[in-house]
């Protein structure tokens, strides 16, 4: 372990100026030390039932947590599901396991039962970590506890740089996770996701304690992850971006085919919806309530690239809804069932 982590593991709370409000600790500023490399280098991918069941026995006799995380492709694939899992614990390292190439990873949550698993954003993380088999009994989640210690900024990034003093590099969050091989430097950064998030952990608990908060911050932790899969989401195309320029409902009823038309597109080519078509240009459409795919090109959206096999396509969809009878028509708005 270099000087920098044993720093890290035994420092308490030190901030860098994104303290919580009263913090009652130094006011004095220190420049962030940059991480730059895991501790024990990068470990190679986990992509075969072998080299799984030695993670699987590596992990189950660790001590203390497991810091969990999970790499998705949003934006490029259809879907959230995982395309790499990172974990660390003390005793056992850091491992990196391809969840394509091991889709079962089960045992591997046998071997965790009881464990507290440390997570940052467990809610956007816990759904695709249990289509692989894994599902938390104790959890500890490092972005709550900064939101409810008082952090300003809760991001991994700002939280490890102003709870323990070191600079996360951050500019593969939002890269194509499904590509194979993944490049080293994307997975020097996953492996540095989970290099800190115990310690980040144990300095959070303190100063959950020194406010008197940590035992509310246990019965959230618990709640999460206790909670059941969320009910898939009625009417999802209602939350097109720009739905709020739609007033009328035959106008919706555009917005609703082309959507349809768009999701089957796309979970059939496992693509984001957003590459086959665009929020932006679902909404036009919508407005315009072009007659012809002639019409539908001089639109924003379905300009040169779009071929006209495609143009027909999207004009059949806009046509069904025009063709609606009144009854079949979306309703104006849903009842609000919560804050």
């Amino acid at each position: 372990m270099t000087d920098a982590h044993d720093t890290a593991a035994d420092s308490s709370l030190r901030t860098t100026g994104g303290a919580p409000p009263d913090d009652g600790g130094s006011s004095a500023e220190q420049a962030p030390t940059p991480l730059l490399e895991p501790r024990e280098g990068i470990p190679p991918v986990v992509a075969d039932e072998a080299a799984l069941a030695e993670v699987v026995a590596a992990f189950a006799a660790g001590r203390g947590p497991v810091a969990v995380d999970a790499e998705r492709a949003s934006g490029y694939r259809y879907g959230q599901r995982a395309y790499l899992v990172q974990l660390r614990r003390e005793g056992a390292g850091t491992a990196l396991i391809d969840p394509v190439a091991c889709p079962d990873l089960s045992a591997l949550d046998e071997a965790l039962s009881g464990v507290e698993w440390v997570l940052h954003a467990a809610t956007q993380d816990l759904p695709c970590l249990r289509e692989i088999g894994m599902a938390p009994t104790r959890l500890f989640d490092t972005e709550l506890a900064g939101r409810l210690a008082g952090f300003p900024r809760v991001g991994l990034g700002a939280m490890v740089e102003n709870v323990l003093g070191f600079l996360l590099e951050k500019g593969h969050s939002a890269v194509d996770w499904s590509t194979r091989p993944l490049p080293e430097p994307w997975l020097r950064y996953a492996a540095l996701d989970v290099e800190l998030l115990v310690d980040l952990r144990d300095a959070l608990e303190k100063e959950l304690d020194r406010q008197g908060k940590l035992d509310w911050a246990r019965q959230e932790f618990d709640a999460i992850a206790s909670a059941p899969p969320p009910e898939p989401r009625k009417d999802p195309w209602r939350r097109t971006s720009g739905m709020h320029k739609v007033r009328r409902r035959r106008q919706m009823a555009v917005v609703r085919e082309l959507w349809q038309t768009r999701d089957r597109i796309a979970r059939r080519r496992d693509v984001s919806p957003g590459k086959v078509l665009s929020d932006a240009a679902i909404v036009e459409a919508a407005l315009a309530m072009p007659s012809s795919p002639h019409a539908l090109a001089a639109l924003n959206g379905f300009g040169q690239r779009v071929g006209r096999r495609q143009l027909e396509q999207w004009q059949a969809a806009v046509d069904r809804a025009k063709a609606l009878s009144e009854d079949r028509l979306p309703q104006p708005g849903q009842p609000v069932t919560g804050p």
